[in-house]
């Protein structure tokens, strides 16, 4: 059987959560979100972010997540800047585009973005001959971490808030893999400062332990708009049964596990980066998250191949491909064993 590393969502869920959703299973609650379940998650992910006036809203996926935010922010002749590897603006099948906003992707260095370029790019569009014939600069997108398993520290993040506060642009984070960047080594920032540091962002829990599901938390009410479940509704990401979501994220933010099983995942990811390293193979990016872009040549590929399941990510020329290896909170160290001893072989 193929060892599969190509991304995080492979397997099923948690077995916390899952006992949990059976043990439930047969109870009769209110639908849409307006749950017991919901209510108790929605309470603890404020405790836990410290941030006692945000809100919380349960949706079923990370596309929908993006684009819900997104439209719902944006006004008719607005778009929103992202790093041009950013998620919404090469992995979401033109999401965006066809809420009827326009993606402004700016150039990234290692997936990330500057305040300087938002600055920038606002003062451009402003310097147009006649800006209104332009998209105009609605809002800033980033994820954290970036498409290619890289974070954004602190100071970067503050910067660029900064930056959005003073051109009033709401941020918005696409925290699809929030814990496994928020248990990389290299991370200086904790859950509890998000608030602190951003308009809007959303709790994955797709790829972290959960079934499916994502938590949006807006910690500034004054871009939490007034009708934003129609806006969950119209998008198709309310979903009915809505208690499926409110249990998950409970279970997640009960004893510490959403960012224990983060730390599982991003421990094993290293050890892929140390093999790699101790073979003296060079990588894409330096991620310290749980994904790794190591640079493999065409024979490489083909063993690895024989036993793993991996994703190509970019060629970089007629001989070598970056590839992504993905690590989950489900990730077996024996599976990571049985890798290690294959790149020692190469």
């Amino acid at each position: 059987m193929m060892i599969q590393f190509q991304c995080d969502y492979n397997e099923g869920a948690h077995p916390a959560i899952m006992e949990r959703l059976v043990a439930t299973n047969m109870e009769q609650t209110a639908g849409y979100g307006e749950d017991s379940y919901c209510a108790r998650a929605r309470r603890a992910i404020i405790e836990a972010i410290g941030c006692p006036d945000a809100s919380v809203h349960f949706l079923v996926g990370g596309t929908q997540a993006n684009t819900t935010v997104i439209a719902s922010l944006l006004r008719p002749y607005q778009g929103v800047i992202c790093a041009h590897t950013g998620h919404i603006n090469v992995h979401e099948t033109g999401a965006i585009e066809h809420t009827g906003h326009k993606v402004l992707a700016l150039p990234a260095n290692a997936g990330k973005i500057s305040a300087l370029q938002i600055e920038q790019a606002v003062a451009d569009h402003l310097a147009e001959d006649g800006p209104e014939h332009m998209v105009q600069p609605g809002m800033v997108y980033i994820s954290f971490p970036t498409e290619t398993g890289t974070i954004y520290s602190k100071q970067q993040l503050s910067d660029i808030y900064s930056t959005c506060q003073r051109l009033n642009l709401p941020l918005f984070i696409d925290g699809a893999r929030l814990g496994y960047g928020l248990a990389s080594p290299e991370c200086d920032i904790t859950l509890a400062d998000l608030p602190h540091l951003c308009d809007v962002f959303y709790i994955g829990g797709t790829k972290v332990g959960a079934l499916f599901g994502e938590a949006v938390v807006f910690t500034n009410r004054r871009f939490d708009v007034r009708d934003f479940r129609y806006h969950i509704k119209q998008q198709g990401a309310m979903l009915a049964k809505g208690r499926l979501l409110g249990i998950q994220f409970l279970t997640l933010f009960s004893d510490n596990l959403y960012l224990s099983i983060s730390k599982h995942a991003v421990k094993q990811a290293l050890r892929i980066r140390d093999a790699f390293s101790r073979r003296d193979i060079d990588f894409l990016v330096d991620s310290s998250t749980n994904q790794q872009f190591p640079i493999l040549t065409t024979e490489q590929i083909e063993i690895l191949g024989k036993q793993f399941v991996f994703s190509p990510w970019t060629r970089i020329d007629q001989s070598r491909t970056a590839v992504r290896f993905c690590t989950s909170w489900a990730t077996r160290p024996e599976a990571v064993d049985a890798l290690i001893a294959a790149i020692e072989k190469l």
